[in-house]
């Protein structure tokens, strides 16, 4: 519950920014990718202000999210070995015990006698 109040908090201030940064820049915005022509560009593109934005912004947090892919690879791979590793280890416990005889618990030291508390002097 204190999650999705905590969601609401944050996700409705930062709708009304958005839908108030795109009332406010709704005009058109060219996007030209031919450095050597400005007059007559072999492609561009007319977007509203705001959608060129928010293209942007996408495109930004999926290359982030790429790198920050690459760069945990090393803990995915490490965690990769050690699970082949602890069920090799499983595997070769197993077979040592059917090799000696079941699933016997090792001895349990004795048990200490609980602590007693000497009585309250009046």
């Amino acid at each position: 519950m204190l999650r999705k109040i905590v969601t609401a908090l944050i996700l409705i201030p930062l709708v009304v920014v958005i839908v108030a940064f795109a009332v406010a820049n709704r005009q058109a915005a060219t996007v030209s990718f031919d450095p050597f022509s400005t007059a007559h560009p072999a492609y561009a593109v007319t977007l509203p202000l705001f959608a060129i934005v928010f293209v942007l912004l996408i495109i930004g947090v999926i290359v982030g999210g790429f790198a920050a892919w690459l760069r945990q690879s090393h803990w995915r791979r490490a965690t990769r070995k050690l699970d082949a590793e602890v069920r090799a280890l499983h595997d070769e416990l197993d077979a040592m015990r059917r090799q000696f005889g079941g699933t016997e618990q090792p001895p349990q030291p004795e048990s200490t006698p609980p602590l007693m508390l000497p009585p309250m002097l009046p």
